[in-house]
């Protein structure tokens, strides 16, 4: 007699699925323990050795450690840290929150789940851009609907209100980045004054009777903007939105400390109050010390200040470097291209040449195949779009550059410039 299989876990966790972006860094940690020389541009992290964090941060940190800061942190945060981080943000960023509306944790992600699980029930609609980082996987984890917005290269990847529009009636929550990770692009001033004109509209016609639609807003990268780009924020340009926009923002990127895990989040004093008390029960509060540590360097407008010039510069170096070498091969005729550099830590690049033949005479068919053909062929790891939920055959793709030195730029052109030439 045969035995029925027995459910031995969650359907959530029965229809979990791990990271691409993992995977492929698998592959390329093997590549690398055999000693092969590898370009790794897949990482949305920072060397230390290259990309430090603030020498007083560092300082401050350790210092708190000496003076015994390693008991348990307010479960909301030290209340000397929300005050900096209130007071950072109408210094640097114009809005005015008080210390009681910032929310701090032991980095972005636990906040971003915190708002999916406050605001959505099983079954709410989420609209989020194609590319964008782990909306589909917060989705699936809280049981929410997920509409997903394939963007377009004409517009970097943004996504616009035109595209929202015919799924706004039913949504609860729009996940939005800018500056979006992977693509290091960032809205224009119009789009999304667009987009939020249209969640102000839709929670006008919707009243008291249904539980309003909220933007997500992720600007954990805002300060790493570049030449021309300014961030744009939804507060400021339309003030009357405030009641409807949850910000994630943290010291992980402008300040290269993606380990110091601290994070915050703001928003309307309702929602921040009800992740306070979800995120109480996780456990997920930023190390005391490093919070002890946070508020005093953030008080610090000279310190502050000097290091977002300084990582700007060097981080707007290696991309230029990069997009300029991506044009100079398309303009050689190989089927490369390259969006200009905006914002974050990353470029968004396109390497077209599916369907070419290899010199062993095997076909590209696929973007699977490229991505291969590019790290077995010539030590280039790069992150294809559809591991940020694009379509599979999408053959546009991630380049990091938190690890790079800029001597490895001209070394990652020599190997592109050769895998091109075993192709035809």
């Amino acid at each position: 007699m045969e035995k029925t299989a027995t459910k031995s876990m969650s359907a959530m966790a029965d229809g979990l699925v791990g990271s691409e972006i993992i995977k492929l860094a698998n592959d390329v940690n093997e590549k690398i323990k055999q000693g092969n020389q590898i370009y790794n541009l897949t990482i949305g992290d920072f060397n230390p050795n290259i990309f430090p964090i603030p020498e007083n941060l560092k300082n401050e940190i350790v210092s708190a450690y000496h003076r015994g800061h390693t008991n348990y942190p307010a479960a909301n945060g030290i209340a000397e840290l929300r005050k900096s981080v209130s007071q950072y943000l109408f210094r640097k960023g114009g809005v005015k929150y008080t210390e009681n509306e910032v929310l701090i944790a032991g980095g972005g992600r636990p906040l971003i789940y915190g708002a999916y699980q406050v605001i959505l029930d099983p079954g709410d609609s989420v609209i989020f851009p194609t590319p964008s980082w782990n909306n589909n996987h917060y989705c699936h984890i809280v049981g929410a609907k997920p509409i997903q917005i394939e963007t377009v290269a004409q517009n970097n990847f943004m996504p616009t209100a035109e595209e929202i529009k015919p799924y706004i009636e039913e949504a609860n929550l729009i996940s939005l980045c800018s500056p979006l990770n992977p693509t290091g692009t960032t809205f224009s001033k119009d789009g999304l004054e667009a987009i939020c004109d249209l969640v102000l509209e839709e929670n006008q016609r919707r009243g008291s009777s249904r539980k309003p639609v909220y933007i997500l807003f992720d600007q954990i990268y805002w300060q790493l903007t570049f030449g021309e780009t300014q961030h744009y924020n939804p507060v400021i340009l339309r003030p009357e939105i405030k009641d409807y926009v949850v910000f994630i923002d943290g010291m992980s990127k402008a300040f290269s400390g993606t380990g110091i895990r601290v994070g915050w989040g703001f928003g309307p004093l309702p929602i921040i109050n009800k992740m306070k008390s979800m995120l109480s029960h996780l456990g997920a509060w930023a190390p005391k010390a490093e919070q002890v540590a946070t508020a005093k360097f953030l008080a610090n407008v000279n310190h502050t200040d000097h290091f977002i010039e300084e990582i700007n510069t060097r981080i707007q170096k290696r991309l230029t470097a990069f997009y300029n070498g991506f044009k100079m091969l398309k303009s050689m005729g190989h089927k490369v291209d390259a969006i200009a550099p905006q914002a974050a830590m990353y470029l968004t690049v396109k390497i077209d040449i599916k369907g070419s033949r290899t010199k062993d005479g095997s076909i590209l068919e696929s973007t699977d195949d490229i991505t291969s053909f590019l790290l077995n062929q010539g030590g280039i790891a790069l992150v294809p779009f559809y591991a940020f939920g694009a379509d599979k055959e999408s053959t546009w793709y991630r380049l990091s550059v938190g690890t790079t030195s800029m001597e490895d730029i001209d070394g990652f052109f020599d190997s592109l410039r050769n895998v091109l030439s075993q192709i035809s």
